[in-house]
């Protein structure tokens, strides 16, 4: 087993909080699909979100999907003229036994656009 960093994000049409969360959901759950791995193999999740999504924590959607004893941060992204908006963003921290390179990272909606290299 080793330590393994996932990334994943995903765009919002609108800042509201359902929408957040059911966003969030679907981001989490894309993660732990495409991956070997359960939620007894997270060590910690950091959210990010940009500066224009202030509706909900995303971790509380991770925490509705059962990840309550996960530790878990949000954070706000820096505010870089002309990024792409509403995106929020994750890096999931788990024990995987597979190499750095089998690793699938997640991107969904616009945000396919923000890592065209690795998107699946």
């Amino acid at each position: 087993m080793a330590v393994r960093a996932v990334r994943g994000a995903t765009q919002l049409d609108v800042d509201e909080r359902e929408h957040l969360l059911a966003s969030t959901r679907e981001l989490v759950t894309a993660v732990l699909e495409a991956n070997p791995m359960g939620p007894e193999d997270l060590i910690s999740v950091v959210f990010t979100v940009t500066p224009d999504l202030r509706s909900e924590f995303p971790a509380v959607a991770a925490r509705e999907l059962g990840l309550g004893d996960v530790p878990l941060l949000c954070c706000t992204e820096i505010d870089v003229p002309g990024a792409m908006p509403r995106v929020v963003r994750l890096m999931a921290h788990a024990e995987l036994d597979v190499p750095r390179s089998d690793v699938r990272h997640v991107y969904l909606r616009g945000a396919v656009a923000l890592r065209r290299d690795i998107a699946q």
